[in-house]
């Protein structure tokens, strides 16, 4: 008798427990983490000390996918990216359509779609000085690091600025294979 009672009120409990409304998120044991109040990005925030909702990023955070660029734009780095860095690109057909499509969009507007260093902003008299020739033996004959190293960071002398921030890695790979392997010596 006793289990039949038992089993009795489980029963009971379990038919007056269930409900088949399923917007019922029922019972709240944390409302303050069920019902968190939203900030505006821009908006005042009292949980930070500065009172801002947007905060700037932990220092060294890093994006993801993202390894930082070792080398600044200083004439030993451009040595060391020479001779460490080791370009990982076949010269493919595909490879160097994909080169010659970036080169056309970035590098073309100053160094011409030959490499010659005619682009339209210098025969538009937009530049003081002529960009590199990529087709003479002086850039031809630079490791393949010492290329993307410029084009990461920019030259030396600061003429070409850096497009690390515009050309992802692999592109700019791309674009020195295609450098290298379709602008012929003078």
């Amino acid at each position: 008798m006793r289990t039949r009672l038992f089993v009795l009120i489980i029963m009971a409990f379990a038919l007056v427990s269930c409900t088949h409304d399923r917007n019922d998120p029922g019972r709240a044991y944390f409302p303050d983490m069920a019902y968190s109040n939203a900030y505006e990005s821009y908006s005042a925030n009292p949980v930070f000390k500065d009172g801002k909702t947007m905060q700037a990023p932990v220092e060294g955070t890093v994006p993801r996918e993202m390894i930082p660029y070792p080398y600044k734009r200083v004439f030993e780095d451009q040595q060391k990216a020479a001779e460490t860095l080791v370009n990982p690109m076949q010269a493919d057909k595909e490879t160097l359509e994909k080169g010659k499509e970036e080169f056309d969009i970035f590098c073309a507007v100053c160094h011409g779609f030959k490499g010659k260093g005619d682009g339209h902003l210098y025969t538009a008299k937009l530049f003081a000085a002529k960009p590199s020739d990529l087709t003479a033996s002086f850039t031809q004959e630079k490791p393949d690091g010492e290329i993307y190293h410029i084009m990461t960071v920019g030259s030396l002398s600061g003429l070409m600025g850096a497009h690390g921030s515009q050309i992802s890695p692999e592109n700019r790979w791309k674009i020195v294979t295609y450098i290298k392997n379709n602008f012929k010596v003078k």
